[in-house]
């Protein structure tokens, strides 16, 4: 029985008329009704399932059509599956966006704080260009969604290699942001010993060189991620609850949020707003 208005169903499933009305014309929940003159569009409460797995998919930015996907599956085991993978795939997708966001703000560090030109001596210039273009080289091998086993090992050479030339000519600070890129590529690649060994180093410089803001921050993040891919979710929940007190006093907005939007990435944490 059509019993539903479209007011009524948008409370139920805590979204917007607006919501619903733009879902109808792309097909994708359409109403079983709609009453000729007043053209007020009527739904069941049997529909209400289907638009509450909707909205939580739209939640996390799912595309459209990939909920499509997932609702011409039936209801039960298949759906569940689909919708698993499909969530798999759209993390992967969100990660590699992360990680060029990462790069990006990284960039722009190093545009706005960096030392002006012919101020350093040849061979300094030489270490400092060798360690960005590796750093960067790095971001663009995490930022693949898939990779091959060469791949992989090209990724780790050039942030073990970014890591050198900076030790040559960088500040602590360079040299935290080295041993974090580190531990994030060994989580990429499920290696959680060398993960947590980078991820330590990098919080001991930080505390050693009263290095805080968003390096401290990110720190944590590292030890939380390396301990999640350890297995280890107690710690990694203790570590990520470090990382999350350490947001409160970065200074600058966007940077907070980038790294409370990376610590919602990592598997087993319960995520703050």
């Amino acid at each position: 029985m059509a019993d539903l208005t479209i007011g009524a169903l948008a409370r139920r499933a805590g979204t917007t008329t607006r919501a619903l009305r733009h879902y109808d014309r792309l097909g994708l929940f359409r109403p079983v009704a709609v009453q000729e003159g007043t053209g007020i569009r009527l739904y069941t409460a049997a529909q209400v399932p289907d638009l509450l797995l909707i909205v939580s998919l739209r939640s996390v930015d799912l595309p459209l059509e990939e909920i499509r996907r997932c609702l011409a599956e039936p209801a039960g085991a298949g759906r569940d599956t689909l919708g698993t993978k499909l969530l798999e795939d759209h993390r992967g997708r969100l990660q590699a966006r992360l990680t060029r966001l990462q790069r990006d703000l990284h960039r722009l560090e190093h545009m706005t704080k960096g030392i002006p030109m012919g101020t350093a001596t040849a061979p300094d210039v030489d270490h400092r260009a060798l360690g960005v273009q590796l750093f960067n080289q790095t971001w663009t091998y995490l930022e693949k969604e898939t990779r091959t086993v060469d791949e992989d090992d090209l990724m780790l050479l050039s942030a073990n290699a970014s890591a050198y030339h900076w030790r040559q000519v960088g500040t602590a600070a360079n040299f935290a942001r080295s041993e974090w890129q580190m531990s994030r590529v060994y989580c990429v690649l499920g290696r959680a010993e060398p993960a947590m060994h980078h991820a330590r180093r990098c919080l001991q410089i930080c505390q050693d060189n009263g290095i805080g803001d968003w390096d401290h921050g990110f720190a944590y993040e590292a030890l939380s991620r390396a301990a999640s891919v350890a297995g280890a979710l107690d710690e990694a929940q203790a570590w990520a609850d470090q990382a999350y007190a350490a947001a409160e006093d970065i200074a600058e907005d966007e940077e907070r949020d980038l790294l409370l939007t990376d610590l919602s990435t990592i598997p087993g944490v319960t995520t703050r707003s």
